[in-house]
């Protein structure tokens, strides 16, 4: 295993991205009423689901507290139930066609459809519990936890913690906190790496490590991150969601998010919270640069999803597939769920 102090290896300094907070959308303009209706095919895993993919033959992926579940468009199949009673967090498939687990405490497994290949932090993770699984453009996987990132090639992991190094200016101690949990990875169309954490949120373009601040205050608690189709990055944690267009900062709202994505069309979807639990938004494509953009908000109205959504997808046929306290598909007029 390689440990590398990443802020003792690059200047780190923080970054203040002018430009005044705007379009605070707090109340969507339309509610879609939910109308849940029977599957008759198979039950689906009721557990907490935490993610959703899918995959280049079809197939759904479902990563949940009860297990990895395969969804053919008849069945869910748990393909980890005789490897691990874990908690499963993130799924992914990477270029070769091989999948990669992450474990609230187990780790990660790796599998190519046969067998499964167990990495913990005796092969050099950083830590057990991982949040996050990413494939950067070189095939190199990242994975984000609780200890900070962990990267590997193939062969062996480079760690990148967050409050080890050198001695740190007092500008520096901004990132290096006790927050080492890193929630989410990506790498944008530049090249540069955005790493979404329980401390602060920072991007590194391979020199550099900047720390992401609005108006002189951090951002904190970032649960997601994405880029989407213009070059945008989109945050969402604790403090809203907001999107960076290289220059400046705009706020969509204050609320609570825990899930960001964009579909095929442009719109943004999120994971936000409401007065009364968590809803899924979409965020109208075409209306993204008006003052108002149109936010539809599609309630479930059930028990099981009052609590954080997570996964969302949009699946080849164009239905949306979010998990919760299980896990739901929404075809435009009606949502699914797969365990009643």
């Amino acid at each position: 295993m390689k440990y590398v102090p990443l802020y003792a290896l690059v200047l780190l300094f923080a970054v203040d991205f002018s430009g005044k907070a705007q379009n605070k959308i707090d109340q969507p303009k339309d509610t879609i009423k939910s109308e849940p209706k029977m599957v008759s095919t198979a039950y689906g895993p009721s557990h907490i689901t935490r993610t959703i993919k899918q995959d280049r033959k079809g197939n759904i992926w479902i990563g949940t507290f009860g297990g990895v579940f395969r969804y053919d468009g008849k069945t869910f199949t748990n393909v980890t139930s005789q490897v691990s009673k874990a908690r499963f967090f993130s799924v992914l498939e990477d270029r070769k066609g091989n999948f990669w687990f992450s474990t609230v405490g187990e780790g990660v497994y790796h599998y190519d459809g046969k067998s499964f290949q167990h990495f913990t932090t005796k092969e050099g993770l950083a830590n057990n519990q991982v949040t996050d699984i990413y494939e950067d453009k070189a095939g190199t996987i990242w994975f984000g936890t609780l200890s900070g990132a962990s990267r590997y090639d193939g062969t062996s992991f480079r760690n990148y913690r967050m409050t080890e190094g050198l001695n740190f200016t007092t500008e520096e101690r901004l990132f290096l906190d006790d927050h080492n949990e890193v929630n989410s990875i990506i790498e944008d169309k530049t090249g540069k790496f955005w790493f979404a954490t329980r401390g602060n949120a920072c991007v590194y373009d391979g020199k550099t490590v900047s720390v992401l601040t609005h108006n002189g205050t951090p951002f904190r608690n970032i649960r997601t991150i994405i880029e989407d189709k213009q070059g945008h990055v989109w945050l969402g944690g604790q403090y809203g969601l907001w999107r960076y267009d290289g220059h400046t900062f705009t706020n969509f709202t204050e609320r609570g998010v825990s899930y960001v994505y964009e579909d095929k069309k442009g719109n943004i979807w999120t994971s936000s919270e409401t007065n009364w639990g968590w809803s899924l938004f979409r965020y109208d494509g075409t209306t993204l640069s008006n003052k108002n953009p149109t936010v539809t908000e599609v309630d479930p109205e059930s028990d099981d999803t009052k609590g954080m959504l997570f996964g969302i997808l949009e699946a080849t046929d164009g239905s949306i597939w979010f998990g919760s306290g299980g896990v739901y598909r929404y075809d435009g007029k009606t949502i699914t769920d797969f365990k009643k």
